[in-house]
C-alpha cells in the first residue's frame, strides 16, 4: 500500500509533514508536487516498476497533470497498450502512469476501465479542479476535509488532522458506531472529515465538492442455471482474480489463516508460482 494527502493551496512544509504520517504506509519513497493552487504528496510502497521512474507524484507529457496513488490497477498492461495506440506517451512501466494516460483519454469515466484496488487524486491546472476516485468496493481508504473555502484530503484521517482541523465528534456517526459497529455513508467520527464512499468519484472546482457514484452491486439480474454453471464460474473467476494479483516487480507472499478461503487462494496462486512464500 501507498499513502497519498493533498489541500487547495501552497504550502511544502505542511505536505511533507502529512506524508511524513503516512510512513508507515510507504517506506520506500516519498514525493510532492506544489503550485499556487495545490499541495500534493505520497509515500511509496514501491511494487511495479522500482526505479526511480515510478516516484510519485507522477505528471502527464506536458506536466498539465498529476497525480498520487495508492493501490494496484491490475490490468494496466492491456490499458497502456490501447492508450499507446492512441499516440500516449509513457516514461516509466508503472500502473500509477497508466491512470494519468486514462484520465488524459476519458476523463472521469476512466475509472470505469480499471480492474483493481485504488484511491487517487489527479490535479488538472488546466482545469483548475482537482479529481479523487475510490474503488468499487473501498478496499483503499480515501478521507477529505470540506469547510469554507479549505479542501483536504488523505489516506487517514490523522493526516488531515495535521493541518490543524479542530476535532469535533460527530455524535450521528457514535450513534451509527455503538448501534452497527461502523460509521454509516460518507461520514466519519469528525465533522467536517468525510470518507469518499466506495465506488464513488469526487470532483472540487471553485471551492465547491460534487460526489458521484460511478458503479454498485446490482442484484436485479437473475441466472437460471444449475449448480454446476456456478462451480465452473467460480473457479474460473477465482483463478483469474489470483493471477492478475501476481503481477509484481517484488516477490509475493501469502498468509495462510487455517480456512478455506486462504487454503484456496494459495492452491491457485502455485499453479504460477513455485517458490511462494506463506505465513500462518
Amino acid at each position: 500500500m501507498c499513502g497519498i494527502a493533498g489541500f487547495n493551496w501552497n504550502d511544502s512544509g505542511l505536505i511533507r509533514s502529512m506524508t511524513n504520517l503516512l510512513m508507515h504506509r510507504g517506506p520506500d519513497d516519498s514525493g510532492f508536487y506544489t503550485d499556487k493552487h495545490i499541495s500534493l504528496g505520497n509515500r511509496r510502497l514501491s511494487i511495479i516498476d522500482l526505479s526511480k521512474k515510478g516516484k510519485q507524484p507522477i505528471s502527464n507529457e506536458d506536466g498539465t497533470k498529476w497525480i498520487v496513488f495508492n493501490g494496484e490497477i491490475y490490468n494496466f498492461a492491456e490499458l497502456k497498450g490501447e492508450l499507446q495506440k492512441k499516440g500516449h506517451k509513457f516514461k516509466s512501466d508503472t500502473d500509477t502512469e497508466v491512470i494519468i494516460h486514462s484520465y488524459e483519454e476519458y476523463g472521469k469515466k476512466c475509472v470505469e476501465k480499471f480492474n483493481g484496488m485504488f484511491a487517487f487524486a489527479i490535479w488538472d491546472s488546466k482545469k483548475k479542479e482537482l479529481f479523487l476516485a475510490r474503488d468499487r468496493l473501498g478496499i483503499k481508504p480515501l478521507f477529505y476535509y470540506i469547510h469554507g473555502r479549505k479542501f483536504i484530503f488523505a489516506s487517514e484521517i490523522k493526516s488531515i488532522l495535521k493541518a490543524g482541523i479542530k476535532t469535533i465528534i460527530d455524535n450521528k456517526s457514535l450513534y451509527s458506531y455503538l448501534t452497527h459497529g461502523y460509521a454509516s455513508g460518507n461520514r466519519s467520527f469528525f465533522k467536517d472529515i468525510y470518507k469518499l464512499e466506495a465506488g464513488c468519484i469526487l470532483l472540487l472546482k471553485n471551492f465547491k465538492v460534487k460526489t458521484e457514484k460511478y458503479w454498485k452491486i446490482d442484484f436485479s439480474k437473475k441466472i437460471d442455471r444449475n449448480e454446476d454453471y456456478f462451480i465452473k464460474k467460480i473457479k474460473e473467476h477465482l483463478d483469474l482474480s489470483v493471477k492478475r494479483r501476481l503481477i509484481a516487480d517484488v516477490p509475493v507472499g501469502a498468509f495462510l489463516s487455517g480456512g478455506i478461503d486462504s487454503s484456496a487462494i494459495v492452491a491457485y496462486i502455485k499453479r504460477y508460482k513455485k517458490d511462494l512464500k506463506t505465513f500462518s
